[in-house]
């Protein structure tokens, strides 16, 4: 087996089991995925600002502020009331950071990113589990 083939396979059984895990989670479960994806596309640009490989480090930039858009339309504005205001906020301003750094190839703008993903992501865990699921789902299945 060439490394190629090996390589694909690979490729092909994590796209597999990341369909899997994103079709049988729940949604706080989805957006610790979320979190979890944008914070590892963001170390990926990290080492390719490194390598000044900018092709590969604007495409996956992208994709990152595409995941962070993706977190804040997600937000529930309504039913979130100043939390999500502050987290729309705050997301909106990772998303003008990101496009910044991507611009001056600035690493130090990436950390900052980093570190207000991480502590949104660290707040998102500690909420307790009783308290995940919308009530009306918890009891619509009793």
């Amino acid at each position: 087996v060439s490394y190629t083939t090996s390589q694909h396979s690979v490729n092909h059984y994590k796209n597999v089991d990341s369909y899997t895990g994103v079709v049988e989670a729940d949604p706080h479960q989805l957006i610790q995925m979320l979190l979890d994806g944008a914070l590892e596309k963001l170390s990926v640009v990290k080492g390719l600002i490194k390598r000044n490989d900018m092709a590969s480090k604007g495409e996956i930039i992208g994709q990152a502020i595409a995941i962070v858009s993706g977190l804040r339309v997600s937000l529930d504005m309504e039913a979130g009331g100043e939390i999500a205001a502050n987290l729309d906020n705050l997301y909106e301003y990772i998303e003008r950071r990101l496009l910044e750094a991507n611009l001056k190839n600035d690493i130090s703008i990436l950390d900052e990113s980093v570190s207000l993903l991480r502590e949104i992501k660290a707040a998102w865990e500690a909420i307790p589990h009783e308290q995940r699921v919308k009530p009306d789902i918890a009891t619509a299945s009793v």
